[in-house]
């Protein structure tokens, strides 16, 4: 199943996994949770430990799960309509739930993002702004890459009058190691188009601001 004749499948490996995963990604699972037995292994702990039992697996398949962004497929269809009533408004989608992880430390970091286009012949459905944000954030991700990956694929998408973003975020790896400071928040902006007017960006900061 995989190219390194030391990587086998774990015979532990729940039915769920084998019925539910195709081969490429059964592959990876075995692949990714040997690396994982190995990393246990290295920091001293017992792997017969049953607290641990299966470990391996479980972060193998979050690992398939956080990372869906790099399969190949899973860019998602971004549906858009002709804006046949002619509207030239922001529209804006805000408070939108994210969870990533770090490129530097694997460690998550997680937040909400903002974002607002203003069309010209195509409008976009509202449930693409989640997935948009959605499939770029399930790989291993830099704050600032992630919130210029937005707004660049709704400006090739959409080809708006313009477009913003702005993402709020808590990073583990400022919180849990290294500074430790909890509840230190991270916000980046990444704008094209009419935005790059100063009054069509305080029309965003001043909805951003209201409820």
């Amino acid at each position: 199943m995989s190219h390194d004749p030391d990587v086998i499948v774990p015979e532990h490996m729940p039915p769920i996994a084998m019925t539910e995963l195709d081969e490429q990604e059964q592959r990876k699972l075995a692949v990714v949770a040997h690396h994982v037995r190995g990393i246990l292994t290295a920091l001293g702990l017992d792997l017969r430990d049953p607290n641990l039992a299966e470990t391996d697996l479980r972060v193998a398949k979050m690992y398939l799960e956080m990372f869906h962004g790099l399969a190949e497929g899973a860019e998602p269809k971004v549906t858009t309509f002709p804006n046949e009533e002619g509207y030239s408004h922001m529209v804006m989608e805000k408070q939108i739930p994210f969870y990533s992880m770090c490129a530097h430390h694997l460690i998550p970091f997680y937040g909400h993002a903002h974002i607002a286009y203003i069309p010209r012949d195509r409008i976009l459905g509202l449930s693409k702004f989640s997935r948009i944000l959605e499939f770029y954030a399930k790989r291993p991700q830099l704050q600032e890459r992630l919130t210029e990956q937005v707004v660049t694929c709704l400006e090739e998408k959409l080809q708006p009058l313009g477009a913003m973003v702005v993402i709020e975020a808590r990073h583990l790896c400022v919180e849990m190691r290294g500074v430790k400071k909890p509840g230190a928040l991270t916000v980046t902006s990444a704008l094209r188009g009419i935005f790059h007017q100063r009054p069509v960006r305080e029309e965003f900061l001043d909805l951003l601001r209201h409820a």
